[in-house]
């Protein structure tokens, strides 16, 4: 029967390929939280994440004379290298379409069990789209990634391991959410066993699919989505997967990139594992569902879904981290421009460190300084802000100024007097070989620019800070430039970042 998820987990197939992967205590984290935090560790997998089980479990169901034909699929990458392993192991052939975007190390790993990689388009959807038609072409079986039952089901011996391995009570599951397949196979078995059980999905604020559609009622296709978490970067879950999300997920919550970043810190400092952001999710949510709920004592249970992090982006990670923990503020603090004010300033600080100081002369009569501070939580940043506004400094808090921490900490202390009409906009665009060239040749226009930084960050998109010298007159004309250019963008010429350190 499709819809007997319990006898379908009960029976499936994983074992041959995945491990009975180990519930661990986060033991640092359990006493900050002040409640028992338990990971399920599936990034311990083969492949470094939970994607096998699905894989083999379908794929092992397949009769012999369709798995000669061969598989395809589409993936970001950890469904690939599932897919791929198992192929290996069946002695079939695999070819895994994956968008260009996809990390480095991901496909490394994939062409490592001998499949056959194809890179197709900027999204998971237009991969997606291009395995379905050569997999009508060449007649190849297509795996999905998670809108399958015995995909759904090979995920969901994570929730029978889970309940297997802890006896006593558990208070909530937390699991990343991308097209729906493991919190489905989760949800399917713990609740049948265990309905008081929160099964709780988390989502990155903006890839927040499965969010919107139990929102809604109905499955919501975004139009963008960001890739930070490249995991579970899916513009439309699953019809099959929404189905059972409805019935059996209590809520989900939604984390954004601070707070990813700060999660895969929180893992690494009890496991020494450093966890990709897809995989960190389940942690963040778990956080942010104590602080809401204030509670205390409770068995949480997080699964860390993967671990298939690339190196260039832990400088990203570690940046944002402190941020997402709350344990570094960022501000503009605006003090009289002579001598001894620094001094002064440095004193009211006290003991508490100093991140970073950025500061160019430019007034003779007042200076913005753009400082970072280690702080223990949002709470003394807002006494910190208070104190120092009560001593005549003017200051604003840019920590959750998306701006001011991408570009304006790199660019403090450049103004262009002469530019009379700048206007400053921020761009993102998919990072893959050429992409700055294209955006930059995209960017040639009549309009002079009058700032431009780039900093690689280590994800899978481009962010990039322009200022362009563009008369009122031209106005209209820049509105259909900008929507013409087909980059998601914003424009920043109120920020006060902008106004305090380059306008």
């Amino acid at each position: 029967m499709k819809n007997d998820y319990l006898e379908r987990i009960l029976t499936a197939q994983v074992y041959d390929v995945a491990i009975e992967s180990p519930l661990e205590l986060a033991s640092s984290l359990s006493e900050r939280m002040k409640n028992q935090l338990f990971l399920k560790r599936e990034d311990m997998q083969q492949v470094f994440s939970f994607k096998l089980r699905g894989a083999y479990n379908k794929m092992s169901k397949l009769p012999p004379e369709i798995l000669k034909r061969g598989v395809i699929t589409a993936s970001a990458g950890n469904h690939a290298q599932g897919v791929a392993l198992v192929a290996q192991r069946l002695n079939c052939k695999a070819t895994i379409v994956m968008p260009v975007t996809t990390p480095q190390i991901k496909i490394q790993a994939v062409e490592a069990y001998g499949a056959n990689i194809l890179l197709h388009g900027d999204s998971f959807d237009e991969a997606y789209a291009h395995a379905i038609k050569l997999s009508k072409q060449k007649r190849f079986t297509f795996v999905h990634p998670y809108d399958d039952p015995d995909v759904i089901a090979g995920q969901g011996t994570i929730g029978m391991e889970i309940l297997r391995q802890h006896t006593g009570l558990v208070h909530a599951v937390f699991v990343p959410v991308g097209g729906g397949g493991l919190i489905s196979g989760i949800a399917a078995y713990v609740k049948r066993l265990h309905p008081e059980i929160r099964i709780i999905g988390v989502e990155p604020i903006d890839a927040n699919s499965m969010y919107l559609s139990l929102q809604k009622g109905r499955r919501v296709k975004l139009t963008q989505v960001g890739i930070f978490a490249d995991g579970v970067a899916i513009k439309q879950v699953g019809k099959e997967t929404f189905r059972l999300c409805r019935k059996l997920v209590d809520e989900i919550i939604l984390v954004d990139t601070d707070t990813i970043c700060a999660a895969i810190k929180d893992v690494f400092e009890d496991t020494r594992v450093m966890l990709e952001p897809s995989g960190a999710l389940s942690v963040a949510g778990a956080k942010a569902y104590v602080e809401r709920e204030k509670i205390h004592g409770k068995t949480l249970v997080a699964v860390t879904s993967g671990a298939n992090m690339n190196f260039d982006r832990l400088r990203h990670v570690s940046e944002r981290a402190e941020l997402g923990e709350q344990r570094e503020a960022v501000m503009s603090v605006t003090i009289p421009e002579k001598p001894g004010s620094f001094k002064k300033f440095c004193a009211m600080l006290g003991t508490k460190g100093i991140t970073e100081f950025n500061y160019r002369y430019d007034d003779p009569k007042e200076a913005h300084v753009f400082v970072g501070v280690s702080v223990r939580n949002r709470n003394e940043t807002e006494k910190l802000i208070k104190s120092l506004e009560k001593s005549g400094l003017c200051t604003e808090d840019l920590s959750d100024n998306e701006m001011a921490k991408l570009h304006i900490r790199h660019l403090v202390g450049g103004r262009a007097g002469g530019v009379k009409h700048e206007i400053l906009y921020r761009f993102e665009f998919p990072a893959r070989p050429g992409a700055l060239m294209k955006f930059l040749n995209s960017m040639s226009h009549n309009w002079n620019i009058s700032l431009f930084h780039y900093r690689n960050h280590g994800t899978d998109y481009g962010r990039v800070l322009v200022g362009m010298d563009v008369p009122p007159g031209d106005r209209a004309d820049f509105k259909v430039f900008l929507n013409q250019l087909g980059y998601r963008y914003w424009d920043e010429s109120k920020n006060p970042a902008y106004k305090l350190f380059l306008g």
